[in-house]
C-alpha cells in the first residue's frame, strides 16, 4: 500500500534556501526519507550532493524533481518504470510542469508577502 502524505496541492512552500538536508526534504514533499533514498538509485536525475560523512545535501531544483517523481507515482499512477521513461523522455512536459510549480509557489509568497504588508 502507498503512503501519501498529502496531494501535491498542500504541499507546503520550498523555502530560499541554497540546501535542505534529507529530513527537510522528507517534510517539503511528504514522502519518507528511504523513499528518497531508494528513488536516488532508481532515477538518475535526483542526485543530491553528498559532502562529510555522505550527508545528503538536496538543491531546489531536486527538490522540484522530487515533487515530480512523487506526482508521477503517487497521483499520476505510473511505475518506477513508467515514471523514469517519463522524466527521460519528455523533458518538455517535466520543464512546464516544473515551471508551474515555480510560478505556483512564487504565487503563494505574493500573497502571503501582500497578507503581510497589509497586516
Amino acid at each position: 500500500m502507498l503512503e501519501v502524505n498529502n496531494s501535491n496541492h498542500e504541499l507546503p512552500p520550498i523555502p530560499g534556501k541554497r540546501y535542505f538536508t534529507i529530513g527537510e526534504v522528507s517534510e517539503l514533499c511528504g514522502v519518507k526519507p528511504h523513499v528518497l533514498r531508494y528513488w536516488e538509485q532508481e532515477f538518475s536525475q535526483l542526485k543530491p550532493v553528498k559532502r562529510r560523512g555522505n550527508r545528503r545535501y538536496y538543491q531546489h531544483h531536486d527538490v522540484l524533481m522530487v515533487r515530480q517523481i512523487r506526482s508521477l507515482l503517487y497521483e499520476q499512477g505510473f511505475t518506477i518504470g513508467g515514471a523514469r521513461q517519463q522524466l527521460s523522455g519528455k523533458t518538455t512536459q517535466q520543464d512546464a510542469s516544473q515551471s508551474h510549480q515555480i510560478v505556483h509557489q512564487l504565487c503563494r509568497e505574493l500573497e502571503e508577502l501582500l497578507h503581510i504588508l497589509k497586516a
